[in-house]
């Protein structure tokens, strides 16, 4: 199969960076262990927390290969991913249907993320985006420091401490 010829199986250390921001989206993987996040740099300096990504999740910069990456990308604990060229796995896209449909797929899911992340950034109180949080990546709160939690979710790490309380008193009831 093509899919298996086009990707070699690496190592990204804990800390290290699958790609930093404004570098050239040159490389796509499937995560196979481990967690990353993506992340943004203020103004100010501050690192905001744009996405995480789990076992079994496509890792990208862009959905434009070799455009500059508008985040950077970093492992969280030490992970293995399934590396290839973005490129030439792009130019198999709509000839080799398994290409196709794992892309479409990824790209699909990745999107959703996005959206859900949006709509919770504007529209829920602390306690409603934990709790989305912990119902999207169920997997990942013991896995990740909480002030990357607390930053994805748009609150402080006091709020996001609050918001876990009133988790466990509302699950007492």
């Amino acid at each position: 199969m093509i899919i298996e010829s086009l990707h070699n199986i690496e190592t990204i250390e804990n800390e290290e960076f699958f790609l930093k921001c404004g570098n050239p989206c040159t490389r796509i993987a499937r995560l196979t262990k481990g967690v990353m996040r993506g992340f943004v740099t203020d103004n100010d300096g501050n690192e905001i927390t744009t996405h995480f990504y789990q076992e079994g999740d496509m890792v990208i910069g862009s959905y434009i290969p070799n455009a500059n990456a508008p985040v950077s990308v970093q492992a969280l604990e030490e992970c293995e991913v399934l590396m290839a060229d973005y490129s030439e796995v792009m130019s198999h896209l709509n000839k080799d249907q398994d290409i196709t449909e794992v892309i479409a797929l990824a790209f699909r899911k990745l999107n959703i993320q996005l959206q859900s992340r949006l709509v919770a950034l504007q529209n829920l109180d602390s306690l409603e985006k934990y709790e989305l949080f912990l119902k999207e990546y169920p997997k990942l709160i013991n896995r990740i420091p909480h002030y990357y939690i607390a930053s994805f979710l748009g609150i402080t790490p006091t709020q996001l401490s609050r918001a876990r309380k009133q988790l466990i008193n509302k699950c007492k009831r």
